[in-house]
């Protein structure tokens, strides 16, 4: 039997990010240890996510118990989401990677996470090179309350807020720091190659609108590169200033990234220098 908190969790608004985790997941206390240090009033949570909490529990509580059973299933689901069985389940509807995929889930829940993945559900990388390659959802840190979920893309490998401002409050650690790079390192298949077109494409989506699209984004690439770089400010100066993300699994960086980026910071370093003779000498 489906539990009902957590089919209603899912279909509430701006939850569309989530997955559902396998109840016998949940139920094994073995894969929550150590959660009881993290979540207050953390077996009553429990007992509202598994649809156990006692009816009588005072109302003053109950409020509180909500935001706790959240906070909850998110870190449980950042913990789902990398195991084996959940990472099958995210491709399940690829039947050249599950030799026997679960059936469809209910319209009002969820779909798993390749499926939404296909469909840009996610959102689409907003720089032009890409060609509006799906996104991916990653956090910066495993720790509550530090950090919102960023889209990672696997083609420029940068990272990227939510347009939605419900899904840009969502906590990153619901989906931790691990999640795409070890699902592509599992499933290299799914891997976006870094030029040519875009494979996982939504059906139904004319080149005219694709095209408006693409103008938009250019138009609103030039904008903040305009906001960015304000009077007074060099270029340079903008540039030596910009963050790079560093994918990372379970802490340590993806091996074969990392000596890229060891590269591109090289170039980048190299062109910075020009940057800075360039308007030395203007």
């Amino acid at each position: 039997m489906r539990m009902q908190w957590i089919s209603w969790f899912l279909s509430s608004k701006g939850n569309e990010y989530f997955c559902e985790v396998e109840e016998d997941y949940i139920l094994d206390r073995f894969n929550l240890t150590g959660l009881n240090t993290e979540v207050q009033h953390y077996a009553q949570a429990l007992d509202m996510i598994t649809d156990n909490l006692d009816e009588e529990i005072q109302d003053d509580l109950r409020g509180n118990l909500d935001l706790q059973a959240r906070l909850l299933y998110g870190l449980i689901h950042a913990r789902w989401i990398v195991t084996a069985r959940g990472l099958a389940k995210m491709v399940r509807t690829s039947t050249s990677l599950v030799m026997h995929p679960d059936p469809p889930p209910p319209r009002h829940l969820a779909r798993p996470q390749l499926e939404k993945y296909k469909r840009a559900d996610f959102g689409r990388c907003p720089r032009v090179l890409c060609q509006s390659q799906p996104l991916l959802p990653v956090g910066l840190t495993d720790v509550p309350y530090e950090k919102s979920v960023k889209l990672y893309c696997g083609r420029c490998e940068d990272i990227y807020s939510p347009k939605s401002s419900r899904h840009g409050s969502i906590d990153g650690a619901y989906f931790g720091t691990s999640f795409p790079h070890l699902l592509f390192l599992v499933y290299p298949n799914l891997i976006p190659p870094k030029t040519g077109p875009v494979e996982l494409g939504l059906p139904g989506r004319g080149g005219e609108v694709d095209s408006s699209r693409r103008s938009r984004r250019i138009r609103e690439e030039q904008e903040a590169q305009a906001e960015g770089v304000g009077e007074g400010m060099s270029t340079a100066s903008v540039a030596s200033k910009a963050d790079r993300y560093r994918p990372r699994i379970f802490g340590f960086q993806v091996n074969e990234i990392a000596k890229l980026q060891r590269w591109q910071e090289a170039v980048r370093d190299r062109q910075i220098s020009r940057l800075e003779e360039l308007e030395e000498n203007a």
